[in-house]
């Protein structure tokens, strides 16, 4: 259990309407391999010690995008801290969960209700009110690239040899596109 706010891994979550089945034709798709699940799970021991610093360069790319950080307002149109920092917490979290949770029926039912965050239910598990209704799913998808590419140098600093990174950086890469690819599926449900 954790004590995160609104972090309801842990708790019953409705079943995802994405099946094991589909998760396999996924992973099949992303070239997901057993070195990859050894990589990533070797990420997420190296990240660990990292995470806040991790969310300090992934949070002031997007405070410095008008456009990215709209998604963090509250009625007024200013930015919320403690929306923001709620967020954050369960950020943290989801880089530690897709590094070393088990990817299962529960951990897809986790990765709905992300989705759903991200679109229906935005901002309600943290009692926000905003204008905005959802995360353009277009910035959910661009955003791939900027957490995969800067989460690099992290991999790096813990003296791995560059095989290594490169393997962890791979698993990553291929994580994240996933997780989209998963949080997608609220979006258009008849075309996912």
């Amino acid at each position: 259990m954790t004590d995160i706010a609104g972090y309801t891994y842990d708790h019953e979550l409705p079943s995802s309407p994405v099946s094991p089945n589909d998760l396999d034709l996924l992973l099949a798709t992303l070239l997901w391999t057993e070195a990859d699940a050894a990589a990533l799970r070797t990420a997420g021991s190296v990240l660990e010690s990292q995470i806040e610093e991790i969310l300090d360069l992934w949070y002031g790319y997007v405070g410095s995008h008008p456009h990215l950080v709209v998604s963090f307002s509250g009625a007024d149109g200013q930015p919320s801290g403690p929306y923001l920092d709620a967020v954050r917490a369960r950020f943290g979290q989801w880089i530690r969960d897709l590094c070393s949770r088990t990817w299962d029926e529960q951990w897809l039912a986790y990765q709905h209700e992300i989705a759903r965050r991200h679109t229906d239910t935005m901002g309600r598990t943290d009692q926000v009110t905003s204008d905005q209704s959802h995360i353009p799913l277009r910035y959910l998808i661009a955003f791939i690239w900027p957490i995969t590419a800067t989460v690099r140098g992290f991999l790096a600093a813990k003296g791995h040899d560059e095989a290594e990174v490169d393997a962890m950086h791979t698993a990553w890469f291929k994580a994240v596109t996933l997780t989209v690819a998963l949080w997608a599926q609220p979006y258009r449900p008849d075309w996912w």
